[in-house]
C-alpha cells in the first residue's frame, strides 16, 4: 500500500510509514494512491461473510503485502473482538450499534486496529513511541484503552475542560501506566491546533517519535469501514439491498470512512453527514463557501468541531469535484433542542435510548425521507457512544432505563489524573520536553 499527500500528490510512501509518522510534514493528509475495487462476488455474497471476514478482506484488499495474511488475521480478530449489530427498529429504520467495545464508543474500531498495527511494526530496542490525541469526547477513552499496556508507547491525551461528560474523563484520566491526560483550558479545536503543531515543530520530532492517534492517522480510517459493510451484510440477510447511512459527524473521519467504503465497492445508496450546530460542512454544501469557525459546546460534545480535519480527505476522494460529492452526500444540523426533542421521538416510537449524537442521525434521516417521500431505501443510523456516558443530559424517565455496563462502574472512585494547561503551544511544548 502506498501513500500520498492530500498537499503532495507526488509523494509515495509506505503503510507502515504513514501510521507512525501520521501527518505529512506538508501538513495535508496521507491518503492510498490506489483505492481497489473488492470482487463482485464478494459484494454479491457478503451476507455469507462474518464481521471478522469482512474485517480481513477488506483491510487485506487495501494493505495488500504491508502485513502477512496470517498475521493481519490474527490481529484483526484481537482489534475487533465485539459485534456491531445493526438493531431493526421497524422494517425500514436500523441503529448500527457501535458501541459495544471497550469504550463504550465506535472509535473502538479503529482505536483498537491502530494500536496493534503500531504493536506489530515496533521492535524490541526502538526509540519509544509517543502517541498525541486530542479528544473531544470518545477518541481519548478508545485510545487509552487501545493502548494501554502497549510496550515501548506513551499516549498523551489533549482534552477540553468542561466539555467532555464525567464518564468521558474519568476514561481519560484514570489509566495511569502509559496513558497522560492534559485538560487544556479552551475548545477541541484548541487541543487539536496543538497536537498539529507539535507535529510541525522541528524540536519535538529530534527529540520524540511522535504520531498521532486521532482520526488524522490513516489506520483509524481502514477499520472503520469494517462495519460500514458488515452492515450491508446484515440487511442483506433481510433482504434488503438500498441502504441510506446517516453519519452523526464532527471531525468527519467516521463518514470518510464510509465514503472510503463506497469507493472500494459498496453499494450505498446515500450517505448522510449529520451535524449539530457546528456546520461546518453543511454550510459549505448549501453555499459552496468552506469557512470554518470557532466550535460551540453542545450536548453532542463529540461532534463539537469548527474545523474537521478529515473534510479533505472527502474532498479528495471526490477529486474535489462539489457537484459529484453532493450526488452521494447530503447534510443537515440540529440544534441542542432539537436533539433533546428526537432522544424523547426515538425513545417513543421505538423504547430505544439513543445518545444525543445518536438521536442527531436518526434525525437527519427523518429530514431526508420528509424530503424524498419516494425513497423505500432501508436507512441506517450510526448509534456511536452508549447513553450512560450522557447521564445529565436525559429526562428523569428515559434516564432510568439506562444500563450502566459494569467497565463504567468499575471508574466510580477511581482517582483523576491530568495536567492542566493553558491553550498555548510554547507550555505544552515544555510539558513534553519536561515530562520525557
Amino acid at each position: 500500500m502506498k501513500l500520498y499527500s492530500t498537499n503532495n500528490k507526488d509523494l509515495r510512501i509506505s503503510f507502515k510509514d504513514a501510521v507512525f509518522n501520521s501527518m505529512p510534514q506538508d501538513k495535508g493528509l496521507y491518503m492510498p494512491v490506489e483505492i481497489p475495487q473488492l470482487d463482485a462476488d464478494f459484494i454479491e455474497n457478503i451476507e455469507n461473510y462474518s464481521l471478522p471476514e469482512i474485517a480481513y478482506k477488506v483491510a487485506s484488499a487495501l494493505l495488500k503485502d504491508e502485513i502477512p495474511a496470517e498475521d493481519l488475521k490474527a490481529l484483526i480478530d484481537d482489534a475487533i473482538n465485539f459485534e456491531a449489530p445493526a438493531v431493526k427498529l421497524d422494517n425500514k429504520t436500523f441503529a448500527l450499534e457501535l458501541f459495544h467495545g471497550p469504550s463504550l464508543a465506535f472509535k473502538d474500531f479503529g482505536a483498537r486496529f491502530m494500536s496493534r498495527v503500531m504493536a506489530y511494526f515496533l521492535k524490541d530496542g526502538e526509540q519509544l513511541l509517543d502517541v498525541l490525541v486530542a479528544t473531544s469526547g470518545d477518541t481519548g477513552g478508545a485510545v487509552a484503552l487501545g493502548f494501554l499496556g502497549v510496550p515501548n508507547t506513551r499516549v498523551t491525551i489533549l482534552y477540553p475542560e468542561g466539555k467532555v461528560s464525567p464518564i468521558q474523563e474519568l476514561q481519560l484520566t484514570t489509566n495511569g501506566q502509559n496513558i497522560r491526560a492534559i485538560e487544556v483550558k479552551g475548545t477541541f479545536d484548541d487541543c487539536q491546533a496543538l497536537v498539529k503543531q507539535a507535529f510541525a515543530d522541528a524540536e519535538l520530532n529530534a527529540k520524540f517519535r511522535l504520531t498521532s492517534a486521532n482520526s488524522i492517522n490513516i489506520s483509524r480510517l481502514i477499520p472503520q469501514t469494517f462495519y460500514y459493510f458488515n452492515t450491508y451484510a446484515q440487511l442483506k440477510r433481510q433482504g434488503l439491498n438500498d441502504v441510506i447511512f446517516s453519519v452523526p459527524s464532527g471531525n468527519f473521519g467516521n463518514i470518510g470512512a464510509g465514503l472510503l467504503a463506497y469507493k472500494l465497492g459498496l453499494p450505498v445508496k446515500q450517505f448522510i453527514a449529520a451535524t449539530n450546530i457546528n456546520d461546518t460542512v453543511p454550510r459549505f454544501l448549501a453555499s459552496g463557501v468552506y469557512e470554518a469557525k470557532p466550535s460551540t459546546q453542545t450536548y453532542s460534545n463529540a461532534m463539537d468541531v469548527g474545523a474537521p480535519s478529515n473534510w479533505v480527505r472527502i474532498m479528495d476522494l471526490f477529486n474535489n469535484n462539489v457537484e459529484e460529492l453532493k450526488q452521494i452526500v447530503t447534510s443537515y444540523r440540529f440544534n441542542d433542542e432539537e436533539t433533546l426533542a428526537g432522544i424523547k421521538e426515538i425513545d417513543s416510537k421505538f423504547d430505544y435510548v439513543a445518545c444525543p449524537h445518536t438521536a442527531i442521525a436518526y434525525l437527519a434521516i427523518e429530514q431526508f425521507r420528509n424530503e424524498n417521500p419516494e425513497d423505500e431505501s432501508a436507512a441506517v443510523f450510526l448509534s456511536t457512544a452508549h447513553a450512560c456516558k450522557f447521564p445529565d443530559i436525559f429526562p428523569v424517565d428515559i434516564a432510568a432505563k439506562i444500563e450502566i455496563p459494569e467497565q463504567v462502574s468499575a471508574l466510580a472512585g477511581k482517582p483523576k489524573q491530568a495536567e492542566q494547561l493553558d491553550v498555548d503551544f510554547d507550555g505544552f511544548k515544555r510539558y513534553l520536553l519536561e515530562m520525557s
